[in-house]
């Protein structure tokens, strides 16, 4: 990493500068990327809501927030709180990203504008319709190749192995390799935490995945009917550089990939937990779409974004100053008994709307479209071919600095 001449005097507390928190907001000397933490963050998430609307972590001298109203609030005002600078703990104001930036999620207006109707256009619902039967045939071949199998392990069996097959279909990528997408996905959130030992492992692939992504992703790499190909299409038409248009196609493997691998054994894990939730959905499948937005709720596939703060503003009242690193915690906000009432049920009748689980505002997650067709697909396959889903030992939840997954998830298949 460089450093811009004009912050080399200033002492950088991971990649950003530290700040005097106003006088009155809550210290609370806590490491919110503690691996135990991280692995259970329960007690975390409810201590963080109960001390404040904002809270000072010295430890990183960052802001954080997880109740639901002000976390909403923090995250959707764009013009306050940047993304630009870096959704983790590195400003990029002050030092250079591992990466350049993405230049969806990394970006503020107008140039979002400009990048994410290219990707809204190339994952609109009428686009993402003309997958489904892509999916569900993927996903009734896989289940029955499962339930021959019995008992399995969810995470790499189904949660990884749907999303890594379909979407590099969808994408139109000739060269696929599942472990480099999955890995892909690791280096990229858990490189928005602190240099920690999640980070470095992640990165340590770097020298490897990196280069093939590059390469896979160009376009004589994709083939004409794809994804990938109507965004290149738009580095014709000028509204895109062609280097900006193989960025954008990067983007669609690090969210489209390991959000959706999340989602779906993170719906595995609340539905074998709770399997007269199981049953009702099994005999009303127009669930499926409320059952997954619960899932996101309940589960918070990514669970923390960041956010800078652009100039002098204020949270809650208390005064912010500029280049102050703000936590958004989202799972906390989606376990807001003051928002949810009673937020430690899973309950797939509840239609969650509001959850943060995908963002909010201009940055709400804009390939969220296609992780509910990919998880209807799944799902619907499940529920047309399977009576039960049982635990089959006990799952391991996977520690990261962005995403909580479960890193593995043995269950049963019994067939209807």
């Amino acid at each position: 990493m460089t450093t811009s001449p004009t912050t080399s005097t200033m002492a950088l507390i991971e990649g950003h500068k530290p700040i005097t928190p106003a006088s009155g907001i809550p210290v609370w000397d806590i490491d919110p990327y503690d691996v135990e933490l991280l692995r259970d963050p329960s007690a975390y998430y409810a201590k963080l809501r109960e001390l404040g609307e904002v809270v000072y972590i010295p430890r990183y001298s960052v802001l954080a927030v997880g109740r639901y109203e002000i976390t909403r609030k923090v995250f959707s005002d764009h013009e306050n709180f940047l993304s630009s600078r870096g959704v983790g703990l590195n400003d990029f104001k002050l030092e250079d990203p591992w990466r350049p930036p993405s230049i969806i999620l990394e970006v503020d207006q107008p140039e979002h504008t400009r990048t994410r109707k290219v990707m809204s256009r190339a994952l609109s619902p009428k686009v993402v319709k003309g997958f489904a039967d892509l999916f569900r045939e993927t996903a009734d071949t896989l289940v029955d190749q499962l339930l021959a199998k019995g008992t399995i392990e969810a995470v790499t069996d189904l949660a990884e192995a749907f999303p890594t097959t379909v979407f590099p279909k969808a994408v139109g990528m000739k060269d696929v390799n599942p472990r480099h997408l999955v890995d892909y996905g690791a280096m990229v959130f858990n490189a928005v935490g602190p240099d920690n030992a999640l980070r470095r492992e992640a990165m340590s692939h770097a020298g490897e995945i990196v280069p093939w992504i590059n390469a896979a992703c160009t376009r004589d790499r994709l083939t004409e009917d794809g994804l990938g190909a109507m965004v290149y299409a738009s580095a014709e038409d000028g509204t895109l550089t062609e280097a900006e248009a193989g960025m954008l196609v990067r983007s669609f493997l690090s969210a489209g990939v390991d959000t959706t691998v999340t989602g779906i054994g993170n719906a595995l894990w609340c539905l074998s937990q709770n399997p007269e939730q199981w049953q009702a959905l099994k005999r009303d499948p127009s669930l499926i779409r409320p059952a997954f937005e619960e899932v996101l709720r309940y589960t918070s596939p990514v669970h923390t974004f960041g956010r800078t703060a652009g100039g002098a503003t204020e949270i809650a009242g208390f005064p912010v100053e500029e280049g102050t690193k703000v936590l958004c915690v989202l799972g906390a906000a989606n376990m807001d008994p003051d928002k949810w009432g009673d937020p430690e049920v899973f309950r797939i009748d509840r239609k969650p709307v509001g959850h943060v689980a995908f963002g909010a505002g201009i940055h709400g997650c804009v390939g969220q479209n296609i992780a509910r067709g990919e998880l209807e697909a799944v799902l619907g396959a499940l529920i047309e071919k399977v009576d039960r889903i049982e635990p089959a030992g006990e799952a391991v939840w996977r520690p990261g600095n962005a995403i909580r997954a479960l890193d593995r998830l043995p269950i049963t298949l019994i067939p209807n």
